[in-house]
């Protein structure tokens, strides 16, 4: 039989299955309950929380979304002890954004942390889930402060979009947003005010774990476009969230 508007939906995966089954909940029948039981890294401090659902179209990343919070969120760090090293990093890159936009305490304190090796993640999650709630909390539609869980995502998703179809082994999302980190913390320097100390220091921390990538140059273009076309962009100008001293 059909589910009727008093179901619930429980979403038992990564960042893809969060997306998709929220999705799905919040527009069939226009809309039923859903819970998320996030099993990466990745959805466990990033895609979970917040409520923003999106699925891609026509080549472009998250294009079709809502805004959308789950009935509840059960995060168990059991489930990391499954993943392989690449799914732990691409999730530590969303843990590391947390320190930089937030908390410069906790991203000091994470300069200790080997992803690699780590077997305690309950703290950690902990802490990247609070900061993440605390910001969404304050700005629920992404008007004004939210914006700022954007840093590194405008870059990073042109180049993790164009990887998709472009590459062997594709860029999981975190990879592809430290690249973006990267390239939007030199734009923090050069257009927001971080100093060149401070730029360094961060750039060579995410070159410690995320290793420079080849992008050939006939790849620019199409990243542009893509840039062109990110669904944050206001006119016809491309946004991005940057760091200051």
């Amino acid at each position: 039989a059909a589910a009727d508007r008093k179901a619930i939906l429980l979403n038992l995966g990564g960042g893809v299955i969060g997306d998709m089954g929220g999705f799905v909940a919040s527009t069939y029948k226009r809309g039923i309950d859903f819970v998320q039981m996030p099993t990466t890294l990745l959805s466990q401090v990033d895609a979970s929380v917040g409520g923003k659902l999106g699925v891609d179209f026509d080549g472009l990343k998250n294009v079709i979304g809502v805004f959308r919070q789950p009935k509840a969120v059960f995060i168990h760090s059991d489930f990391l002890h499954t993943l392989p090293a690449n799914q732990l990093m691409s999730g530590f890159a969303e843990i590391l954004k947390h320190g930089l936009i937030a908390d410069a305490a906790y991203w000091n304190s994470l300069q200790a942390v080997n992803p690699q090796e780590h077997h305690d993640w309950a703290d950690i999650i902990a802490r990247s889930v609070a900061i993440k709630q605390d910001v969404v909390a304050a700005d629920p539609l992404e008007k004004g402060r939210r914006k700022i869980l954007n840093f590194g995502h405008t870059l990073g998703h042109a180049i993790e979009t164009w990887s998709l179809t472009a590459e062997d082994q594709p860029l999981l999302h975190g990879e592809a947003i430290a690249i973006g980190m990267i390239g939007e913390t030199y734009l923090s320097q050069q257009h927001a005010g971080l100093s060149s100390e401070d730029a360094n220091a961060i750039i060579a921390t995410l070159q410690q774990w995320y290793p420079k990538r080849n992008i050939p140059a006939d790849a620019v273009d199409t990243i542009i476009s893509l840039l062109a076309n990110d669904k944050k962009n206001e006119g016809h100008v491309v946004m991005y969230s940057l760091l200051r001293s």
